[in-house]
């Protein structure tokens, strides 16, 4: 299906879908890599039209045309992008607001847009821990959306479509966990992995991964020609991963890494698999949980997935490695940051929510 008609025809009872074909769409955070690959997306989605373009950044400023901050827009979009107004951006005939903001904009404002009867897809991490105690560590402030909090909804599709569909707030789930909850959750749901063994996760992001407001450690000298691991034992999105996996602090390591490339992340996975499962009974479990997930390929036993088969896409690819004599089982997950890490899953997780093909839009 890529057809607005054949998609309105797809809708399924009960979807919360609008009376016509196509959904229209605010992007609030709109200059930034993440606004940027969204909208990149939207334009091509047969599905969604964009009337709101929004920077949270430019307060006091003229509205201006995106290409100006995106050049490769040029000639896509006729809406200007205005600094952040709430009012505006409920008044804007919006059904659903992507927010690319952050944290901090995006936990102050959700609770108003729900209250309008406004759709939310965020970006940013203000509604992935479900512990409001947790964030003032994590993030730096005091969660006091208690309301909106509850109510939304973790959003990796291949997970959880039924809550997707009926959701009000999805919140989009980070970059890095992404890329270590699609390779390691099949295990862990289905018991195979000895926890109590340890399980490292080891990840590398490309500069992008970091948004776009300049700092030191991002000036192109210090990335170019460098690998540098940071964020040790206290990377924000620890406690997200541990949560989705359900596993404690003690069991699972993680360690990301920046890379000088653009985007594109590749995580590797150590952990002990459970001795009564060889190779062949991993990789028919991976085909199996993502049968009819298309956003999602599973290489062969053996052979491992590339940055460079994932980026500028939306993909996630996984692959695998079992060493027969001692149980150690290697997982590869590559994704584009921005793609399955970010926008392109915040599209996918729209496409639930409005009851079309997971894929429009997107390949």
């Amino acid at each position: 299906m890529n057809t607005a008609v054949e998609i309105n025809a797809s809708l399924g009872a009960g979807a919360d879908s609008p009376t016509h074909a196509v959904v229209h769409a605010a992007v609030v955070g709109a200059t930034g890599y993440a606004g940027c690959e969204l909208l990149t997306i939207l334009a091509r989605h047969p599905a969604a039209s964009v009337t709101c373009l929004m920077s949270s950044g430019r307060a006091g400023k003229k509205a201006f045309a995106i290409e100006d901050s995106h050049p490769k827009l040029r000639g896509h979009f006729s809406v200007l992008c205005e600094p952040l107004d709430v009012d505006r951006l409920i008044n804007s005939g919006s059904n659903v607001v992507f927010l690319a903001t952050p944290h901090e904009t995006s936990h102050q404002i959700v609770p108003q847009l729900l209250e309008n009867g406004l759709r939310v897809v965020d970006l940013s991490g203000a509604f992935r821990l479900k512990d409001s105690a947790a964030y003032t560590q994590w993030y730096g402030f005091d969660h006091t959306a208690a309301e909106a909090l509850a109510e939304a909804v973790y959003g990796i599709p291949e997970f959880d479509a039924p809550a997707i569909a009926k959701a009000r707030l999805v919140s989009n789930p980070g970059c890095y966990p992404t890329s270590v909850l699609l390779a390691l959750a099949p295990l862990l749901k289905a018991g195979w992995v000895d926890v109590a063994a340890g399980i490292i996760a080891d990840s590398k992001s490309g500069a992008t991964g970091a948004g776009r407001k300049p700092s030191d450690k991002l000036h192109f000298p210090e990335v170019n020609e460098n690998l540098r691991a940071y964020g040790i034992f206290h990377h924000r999105h620890l406690p997200e991963m541990l949560q989705e996996l359900e596993v404690s602090r003690k069991d699972f390591i993680f360690t990301p890494h920046l890379l000088p490339i653009t985007r594109g992340i590749l995580t590797t996975i150590y952990a002990r698999l459970s001795p009564q499962h060889g190779i062949g009974d991993v990789e028919a479990l991976f085909k199996e949980f993502y049968a009819g997930a298309p956003m999602v390929r599973i290489y062969p036993a053996g052979t491992m997935p590339e940055i460079l088969g994932v980026a500028n896409t939306q993909f996630a690819d996984i692959g695998f490695a079992l060493d027969e004599s001692t149980g150690r089982l290697i997982l590869v997950s590559t994704i584009d940051n921005l793609g399955k890490g970010a926008a392109g899953q915040a599209v996918q997780n729209m496409n639930v929510m409005y009851g079309f093909p997971q894929q429009t839009g997107l390949l």
